[in-house]
């Protein structure tokens, strides 16, 4: 069995429920745009983020559920689907996980439109049912996804971000989304603020180590559904490349910016950085990072007694930091 289809299996019934809710979800009396959201369901990938929902409401309410836990993963997959949709336009990207994005077959002014359409249907499934808990969970999110865009852009110009400036750009780019997924999924069963607050913690440190895990991709050579040297394509700072830059001699750091800056699209150029990094720990370092994370994670989940949910909350975790791509 693979690893994922192991993982859904505590919560079958309900993830095959939630494809029909969230289609429904996404309905429009617009023929164009329902065209467009089909084309958007049919591309799924994992559902990572209703798992995490899922799992978590039912590890803390002993099994249960509610409708409200069906509308908080589809608040969740509406609204990053939105930013999904924007990220592409502005990413000026024409495939997303080798299916075309939509602003490649639509065009960005129709792809802009779709993800304000998603953006809306997510707040309106909230806002008519008056989960309003669940739509601040998701809304900080939002906007914390913004500003470590933001702030990721502003520091890979300059290409002086410090380790502690990358941790925060992660947390709040990657972190914060896996961490409404589990703070919603509490949230929706009626947990209270301290173990929202605690779950939202436990979802925020798995994002930490699933971007580092993203990042490693970077430097490796397995076929990921990215080509290798990405991030440095495009001036992204990740931690290997930050150790590197903070463990190496003055005329090496002077090298690497200049190669990172002037020759980041030369293939040869890159195969040297990645060398370079490589050799002076950069990799190692990231990884040790990525299993700190992983293991304060399962500290959080060794809390919670033992359950069906518990042991596939647990293998989520480690399938995060294990996974090929």
């Amino acid at each position: 069995m693979r690893i994922v289809e192991q993982i859904k299996q505590p919560i079958l019934k309900e993830m095959a429920l939630f494809e029909d809710k969230f289609k429904e979800a996404m309905a429009t009396r617009v023929p164009l745009l329902n065209r467009i959201t089909h084309y958007i369901v049919r591309r799924k990938g994992k559902q990572m983020r209703p798992m995490f929902v899922f799992l978590t409401a039912k590890m803390v309410s002993d099994g249960n559920f509610e409708e409200r836990t069906y509308r908080g993963a589809s608040i969740i997959e509406l609204i990053h689907t939105a930013t999904l949709v924007h990220d592409d336009v502005v990413d000026e990207s024409n495939k997303r996980r080798d299916f075309f994005s939509i602003n490649a077959l639509w065009k960005n002014k129709i792809a802009v439109l779709v993800g304000d359409f998603l953006l809306s249907k997510g707040l309106l499934l909230s806002i008519d049912h008056e989960d309003y808990d669940l739509l601040k969970l998701i809304s900080v999110a939002v906007r914390e996804m913004s500003e470590g865009e933001l702030l990721q852009i502003e520091k890979a110009r300059r290409l002086d971000i410090t380790e502690a400036v990358y941790f925060e750009i992660i947390r709040q780019k990657t972190a914060s989304l896996i961490a409404a997924c589990c703070g919603i999924g509490a949230a929706s069963v009626g947990s209270s603020e301290s173990e929202v607050t605690r779950l939202r913690h436990f979802g925020e440190l798995i994002g930490m180590a699933f971007q580092i895990k993203d990042d490693l991709f970077d430097y490796t050579d397995h076929k990921i559904g990215k080509p290798t040297g990405i991030d440095i394509k495009e001036q992204k700072m990740t931690l290997p490349l930050i150790y590197a830059l903070n463990h190496c001699e003055a005329h090496e750091r002077t090298w690497l910016i200049n190669s990172v800056k002037k020759y980041r699209k030369n293939k040869n150029s890159i195969r040297e950085i990645i060398a370079f990094v490589k050799n002076k720990g950069g990799m190692d370092y990231a990884v040790s990072k990525m299993n700190s994370y992983r293991e304060k994670a399962m500290d959080i989940l060794d809390t919670y007694p033992d359950s069906p949910y518990k042991t596939a909350l647990a293998t989520l975790v480690n399938y995060v930091i294990e996974r090929k791509k």
